[in-house]
């Protein structure tokens, strides 16, 4: 039975001068967004902001997960100055924060992990250097291809759970629940001086209480930040939304997750992984310094 979307779901739309202009030099650039190919709601607010998630590999996915709006079936080759013109992008657009995430290759040796560190290279070699923050796959639960991607210092890693354990093989086609969180784990075994990020959905059919083993299960693994946001069934061939979450009952995972010790909890029904993502970062800097500040012997 479909389930009508409640009225805090619109989203306001904006087709501005940003947004034209991000769009057309992704597309003279051979680039693509995860913002346009996964259908996001938030992609005209971000766009206008200036800001885009790029989406490299391609745009095909080897995996096709039931919840996900990329394209699914055989990539293409890896394209080698994909990196080069990632930069360049981002150079054009002169941001100081930016977010790369890929499609699922598991058709390559490495799951596509040197080209995230040629791509983190050349963003860091432009003058002044922006922040990156990385959403990768599990790169089918590799050490090494993670080491490759670390070795260029992202300064976060964000790897989403998207869903409880229960709901993974029906939810993540290829994917493991023991193995994401073992990522996250290992993120802070190579270095644990870069901050680690997930994000979950809900909507999926989940039980309150599977929800918050999630949570406590992301936090054990040191994981700094979470995101937390509403699915939205991309089209009638996906999985339906079995439930619509209340902004109130958002609210009251925020709490819960910043409680267990989360140092940010970005949760609300149109919250997706690099929502605010530079803020989120500047949650994690604030803490990290305060906790090295010295007592002053006050009077």
């Amino acid at each position: 039975m479909k389930v009508d979307r409640p009225p805090w779901l619109k989203v306001r739309i904006s087709w501005g001068k940003n947004y034209r202009r991000i769009k057309s030099l992704l597309a003279n650039l051979r680039l693509h967004s995860v913002c346009q190919e996964a259908n996001c709601p938030n992609r005209s607010l971000c766009f206008e902001q200036g800001t885009a998630t790029f989406l490299i590999l391609g745009e095909i996915c080897t995996r096709g997960c039931k919840f996900c709006d990329v394209k699914r079936g055989v990539p293409e080759p890896v394209d080698e100055d994909e990196p080069r013109r990632v930069a360049e992008a981002v150079g054009e657009l002169k941001l100081r924060y930016v977010v790369i995430t890929s499609v699922t290759r598991d058709d390559l040796p490495d799951g596509g992990a040197s080209i995230f560190a040629q791509t983190i290279k050349k963003i860091k070699e432009l003058a002044p250097p922006p922040q990156v923050e990385v959403l990768v796959p599990d790169f089918a639960g590799s050490f090494e291809s993670l080491k490759i991607v670390l070795q260029q210092k992202p300064d976060v890693v964000n790897h989403n759970m998207e869903t409880v354990k229960r709901l993974y093989r029906k939810v993540r086609r290829g994917a493991s629940y023991q193995r994401s969180l073992n990522l996250l784990v290992n993120v802070k075994k190579i270095d644990d001086k870069i901050i680690t990020k997930s994000g979950i959905m809900l909507g999926l059919g989940e039980s309150w209480d599977e929800i918050i083993q999630l949570m406590h299960d992301v936090k054990e693994t040191g994981c700094e930040l979470l995101t937390i946001g509403q699915y939205l069934s991309p089209s009638g061939n996906h999985l339906p939304v079995v439930r619509f979450y209340h902004p109130d009952e958002f609210t009251r995972l925020k709490m819960i997750g910043e409680k267990m010790g989360f140092v940010h909890v970005e949760s609300a029904p149109l919250v997706r992984s690099s929502y605010h993502a530079r803020e989120q970062l500047k949650h994690v800097k604030e803490k990290r310094w305060n906790s090295t500040m010295p007592l002053l012997n006050l009077p």
